[in-house]
């Protein structure tokens, strides 16, 4: 059983050698998380942070509009475990039979969670043993977020000129706004 849980923020996004790293800060802490995810659920995590709005809902969409028909709500989300090198994580949902005392709880892969908490704004928890086993202080980061924004945006530009010419102009319409709120965390940093 878990016994302390901070409130975290999505932080940043941090692309590196190993891949894509979603840096979740925990409140009141001078330290980030990271948590390796795919390009895809990435994406998916930007849409539903950002609040674009798509012409068809993706998965994590369709996975809240099915809750929401039978009158369930995402409480939170907890990443509380790390075994064997893997986070495991949880929503907590509530609604009809399932209440705060005794909610409805399923296991989520990190980046699953990460992206209906965004699309959600619910809070994301972090267990105190995973914040001592892996946070990292956040001068390291701010340090290679400086380097690598060039290459996150050139990579971005790369993917929208093979998406345009390939006429797959969704996939190039979600490009170009995620490169439009990338900008947008390099202006702000």
């Amino acid at each position: 059983m878990v016994k302390e849980m901070y409130v975290s923020e999505i932080w940043s996004i941090l692309k590196t050698s190993h891949g894509n790293a979603l840096l979740l800060k925990p409140k009141n802490k001078d330290v980030a998380i990271p948590i390796f995810i795919g390009t895809l659920e990435l994406q998916s995590i930007l849409i539903g942070k950002d609040g674009m709005a798509l012409s068809r809902p993706h998965t994590h969409d369709l996975f809240i509009n099915m809750l929401s028909h039978v009158n369930l709500s995402i409480k939170k989300v907890e990443v509380y475990e790390l075994k064997d090198d893997v986070f495991h994580a949880r929503l907590i949902i509530t609604g009809g039979e399932y209440t705060n005392e005794k909610p409805l709880i399923l296991d989520s892969r990190p980046s699953d969670a990460f992206a209906i908490a965004a699309r959600k704004k619910c809070p994301i928890y972090l267990a105190t043993s995973i914040i001592e086993q892996t946070g990292v202080p956040l001068s390291f980061f701010i340090n290679e977020m400086e380097e690598n924004s060039d290459d996150k945006h050139k990579s971005l530009r790369e993917q929208l000129e093979q998406a345009v010419a390939e006429e797959e102009y969704e996939q190039a319409a979600e490009i170009r706004d995620l490169l439009k709120l990338l900008e947008n965390e390099t202006d702000l940093m």
